[in-house]
């Protein structure tokens, strides 16, 4: 019999200011290390207000980790210091791994109504890739397979394998599946995953069950963290849902459809230490790191 994984806890999203004053809400960050590991913040820059997003995420470093962009609407211009620079569009993602030290910026631009929709995700590199070449992909969405399975359920796969399609993000160092689930009203989907490894899911629309349980999981909210809270046992827009071990995970919907980011990684088990764009392993490696950043020597590897 497959085991499918349980809930071990619930997240609603959070607002938060980032960057050059960018309104967005964070599923996950700091405060909930080492949980996700190894994953490190998940943000939801989804907006209407130009406002709110268009001064962006002018140039700034990042040492240590891979960020991840997916864009549902509008775009996000990027640049950095290996001399890549364009955009990507509704569909695409920006896959960056900053290794050893990159400088880039990321400026975010609405559709024609004004309307910016996207998600970044952080994973750490192992202490043994930290200082790996920094590398970028380009990934557009006619690069992305969607796989339409039984009942209407779609997934568009990012990175990793539904079935016999295999995703084009190949090569990550920590194993990761990011996968863009939809769920059609009155159906069920399982997805296999791989034993230790972290695996949540993220609602961006609509409204799933994850579990069987009636009331499974505890519901974090505003720093609280409460079993008794009449907390509905669905899981809507903005609620991240952290998955316990198993064989697999299961998405199940009524009335309404869903549709959610389902990511998945090989945790690395090593001491982080944080401070804003650079992640290492030790107090001293940030220090090192945040000398060379005002001597100049940050980036180690030259322009392409």
């Amino acid at each position: 019999m497959t085991i499918s994984r349980r809930i071990r806890k619930v997240f609603k999203s959070r607002p938060i200011i980032q960057g050059a004053d960018v309104h967005l809400m964070q599923a996950f960050g700091h405060r909930e290390m080492p949980l996700f590991d190894p994953f490190l913040l998940l943000d939801d820059f989804r907006s209407d207000n130009p406002e709110f997003y268009l001064k962006g995420f002018p140039w700034h470093p990042h040492r240590g980790i891979e960020t991840i962009t997916y864009v549902l609407q509008g775009s996000v211009e990027h640049g950095d210091s290996m001399g890549n620079s364009g955009s990507i569009f509704s569909g695409d993602v920006q896959w960056m791994t900053a290794g050893s030290g990159i400088l880039h910026q990321e400026m975010p631009k609405g559709n024609a109504e004004g309307v910016l929709e996207g998600f970044q995700l952080w994973a750490n590199l192992p202490a043994a890739h930290k200082m790996m070449k920094p590398s970028y992909r380009d990934v557009k969405s006619s690069m992305i397979p969607v796989v339409q399975l039984d009942s209407g359920i779609t997934v568009r796969v990012i990175c990793g394998t539904v079935g016999s399609t295999r995703g084009p993000v190949t090569d990550v160092v920590i194993d990761p599946e990011y996968l863009d689930v939809t769920v059609p009203a009155h159906s069920t989907y399982r997805h296999p995953t791989k034993a230790g490894h972290t695996v949540f899911a993220y609602v961006i629309s609509g409204k799933g069950y994850f579990c069987d349980e009636k009331k499974p999981f505890a519901y974090e909210t505003e720093g609280r963290n409460d079993y008794d809270l009449d907390v509905p046992p669905y899981s809507e827009n903005g609620t991240l849902i952290l998955f316990e071990d198993g064989e697999q995970v299961q998405a199940s919907t009524e009335d309404e459809p869903v549709r959610f980011l389902l990511v998945s990684g090989k945790p690395i088990g090593e001491p982080i230490a944080w401070r804003g764009p650079i992640v290492m392993n030790t107090q001293e490696e940030l220090r090192l790191a945040f000398d060379e950043l005002q001597q100049g020597t940050f980036i180690k590897q030259s322009l392409k």
